[in-house]
């Protein structure tokens, strides 16, 4: 098991800090973001570039959040769900939102390769 890799890609989403969570990605890595996320994001985001400055990177800009893993149910070596909340605010509303979500995580060469975001994108408040 690599959970030393989910862990770490966790903690770097907490602070907020793009090296470490590209770190913890393959250079192959292909983000799949559930549609209807504000900002357009959601689709399919290719490589640890990508998903930085495509996805994640919008998302903290517009808002104070990060996601909060509560369980991870792995199935194998080199693939985990992981199930949480993503908790924060609107920059721009002030307004507090939680939303659940799903994360599956395929592995490899010890790094995540492949990462499917289901959320309930109707509790994210507008950016």
């Amino acid at each position: 098991m690599t959970s030393k890799t989910v862990d770490s890609l966790y903690e770097a989403f907490a602070v907020h800090d793009p090296a470490a969570m590209a770190a913890t990605l393959h250079p192959d890595l292909v983000l799949r973001v559930s549609e209807g996320m504000p900002l357009g994001v959601g689709g399919e985001h290719h490589g640890p570039q990508g998903a930085l400055g495509g996805c994640w990177s919008v998302i903290f800009r517009a808002y104070d959040t990060f996601p909060v893993p509560a369980e991870q149910v792995w199935s194998g070596d080199d693939r985990v769900v992981v199930l949480g909340h993503y908790r924060g605010t609107s920059r721009a509303t002030g307004q507090d939102f939680e939303a659940a979500f799903a994360h599956d995580l395929k592995l490899k060469d010890g790094l995540i390769a492949d990462f499917t975001q289901i959320t309930d994108t109707a509790q994210w408040p507008p950016a």
